[in-house]
Parts: C-alpha cells; sequence; structure tokens
C-alpha cells in the first residue's frame, strides 16, 4: 500500500545572519495521523512550523503540505491547513459564539458551524459568555474550535494544554485524538513530553535545525534501553549504591538526594531486578525499594539531548 503523506520536507533550510535554524530538516508526515515534534529550545521547531505554514520562506529545499507546494502555491496550503498557537487568539469581550460565529463569516462557513463546534467542545452552556470569563481550559477549547470551522487536512497545534489542569488536558487530548480518527493530520509541537507520548503516532526529535531522531515513542524508549532505579534507606547509602549500578548498566548513575533515589539506563537485556538488589544488597546498601521499567520519554529527551547547546545558537521566531 502506498503511503500518502500530509507533510512532506527534504532538506529545509532556513539561516538568520549567522544562526542556522534549519539544516536540511527532512519530514514525512503521514495523513491522518499525529507527529510529535519535540526538541531542546533552539533546535529550529519554530522555523521548521513557520517554513510549513508559508510564513516564512525556506532559504532551500522543498515541502508539500497538504499536497500542495509551499513555494509555489503558499495560498492553496493555507487553504488546507489550520494552525492553533500556543496563546488563544480569541477576542475576550465576545462571547464564544460570537467569537466562532465571526470566524464563520470571514471564512464563508455556514452559521451551524459555530453551533456545531461549541456542542462539540462541550461549551454550549458557556457560549453567551464573553470569553475573558473562561477557564484556562475553555479558552483552549474555544480556540481549537476555531481553528476547525473549515475542517483543516493538516492542523499545526502548538503547546495545547500549557497551563491547564489534568482534566482540561484530558479533554484537548481527546479532541486531538478525534480529530486524528477523523482523516486530520497533527502536527504537535510540546515540551510536555507525557502529551507527545499520550498522543503521537510517531515523533521526530529535532537538533540543530535537522530532524536527529525518528520513530514511535516504544522505538525511541527501547533505544536507550531500560532504567534501573534504587532508593536507599539512607543519603549515606548513595555514593555505594551508585557504584553497583554504574558497574552493572555501564552508564552514569543520576543521584536524586533528596528523593534518595539512583537510576541509570541500561541497554543489557539480561539486566534483571533481582540481580540488582542482590549485587545492591551485597555492596552492605540497605534498600527501600527497587525498579527497572522502561524509560519515560523525558528520560529518552534528555539522553538524546544530553549536550549544551552552542551559545549563539538560538531559535528565531521572526
Amino acid at each position: 500500500m502506498t503511503t500518502t503523506y500530509a507533510v512532506l520536507s527534504e532538506g529545509l533550510q532556513k539561516r538568520y545572519g549567522d544562526v542556522h535554524a534549519l539544516r536540511g530538516l527532512d519530514l514525512a508526515v503521514p495523513e491522518g495521523t499525529v507527529c510529535g515534534v519535540l526538541g531542546p529550545n533552539g533546535a529550529g521547531k519554530t522555523t521548521a512550523v513557520r517554513v510549513l505554514t508559508t510564513l516564512t520562506a525556506p532559504d532551500a529545499g522543498s515541502a508539500r503540505v497538504a499536497g500542495r507546494d509551499i513555494r509555489r502555491e503558499p495560498a492553496e496550503v493555507r487553504r488546507r491547513i489550520s494552525v492553533t498557537g500556543q496563546y488563544a487568539s480569541v477576542d475576550g469581550d465576545l462571547s464564544g459564539a460570537e467569537n466562532l460565529r465571526l470566524f464563520a463569516r470571514l471564512l464563508r462557513a455556514p452559521r451551524s458551524r459555530a453551533d456545531e463546534l461549541l456542542e462539540r467542545f462541550g461549551l454550549t452552556e458557556a457560549a453567551d459568555r464573553p470569553a475573558r470569563t473562561y477557564s484556562g481550559g475553555m479558552r483552549r477549547r474555544l480556540d481549537l474550535a476555531a481553528g476547525l470551522i473549515v475542517p483543516p487536512q493538516v492542523l499545526f497545534l502548538d503547546e495545547p494544554t500549557t497551563g491547564l489542569d489534568p482534566h482540561s488536558r484530558n479533554g484537548i487530548w481527546d479532541a486531538v485524538r478525534g480529530l486524528a480518527s477523523q482523516g486530520t493530520t497533527v502536527l504537535l509541537t510540546t515540551q510536555y513530553l507525557e502529551e507527545a507520548d499520550q498522543l503521537a503516532d510517531e515523533i521526530v526529535l529535532i537538533d540543530d535545525g535537522r530532524a536527529a531522531h525518528r520513530g514511535t515513542p516504544a522505538e525511541l524508549k527501547a533505544r536507550i534501553g531500560s532504567y534501573a532505579e534504587v532508593v536507599v534507606a539512607d543519603t549515606a547509602f548513595l555514593e555505594a549504591a551508585a557504584g553497583v549500578l554504574d558497574r552493572l548498566t555501564g552508564s552514569e548513575p543520576a543521584l536524586d538526594p533528596e528523593r534518595r533515589t539512583v537510576g541509570a539506563v541500561t541497554l543489557d537485556g539480561t539486566l534483571t531486578l533481582p540481580r540488582i538488589v542482590r549485587e545492591v544488597d551485597a555492596a552492605g546498601v540497605h534498600l527501600v525499594d527497587a525498579t527497572l521499567r522502561p524509560p519515560t520519554l523525558d528520560e529518552v529527551f534528555l539522553r538524546l539531548t544530553d549536550r549544551t547547546p552552542p551559545a549563539d545558537r538560538k531559535e528565531v521566531a521572526a
């Protein structure tokens, strides 16, 4: 079966003076999937989104979004996409209903579309209240609804749940899953790694302006192995426990005196929890707890981007 890509870029480059924001970015996002775009600050995420949404022209390379060329057909690209930024763009003085009806009028969509989205995002009861009286979660849902007045083929979603409580966050996650199930492709940029773990079919880790790593969350976790962690009875045992984990895992352990924990990643598939417990006990360390588990996406991110960026490299949003 031939895969159809909603976002396909090859060798995208963008430079601002001496700053290389993109250094040959390649992306391939299949239709109807959620792609999580991660990366440290200054990696090029913002520039990549600006280029793909035709807000900034690349210096070199090519890209097609929703089947249209970003250089030759920017207007056609814009007709097929929606961009929802980190901060709500709705008018706080207008009610929720007035905001959506305004967008519907500007985009020549039927008025009923606004009412449909208010119901879909659970905003019907608050529809006539000024948007400034909405909670953070409600404003984010209203903002997302505004971006769907005309159903997009590709939705660029930037930090959709920043500052939201768990209940509101779960509501946004459910909405994103629903969009993908209906065929919308979602390009999600987020610093909240659990969000990417929950939503993304594939993750692309951008580093130094390139797609440095890619794969499903499970594939990226498997790449760095398992995570061994022990909790000791007293901070006096931390160094001894670290010595044992260093020897067993072959990687430098991380110590947390406040939690009295020592942890280290391991690629040794034969290492078992009973062996860890035996070896630590043999070193005279009094244990409270021990685990051997798959790494979190946060640990994967830190491991794969374990470097200090050059002082002069920064992300340019202009």
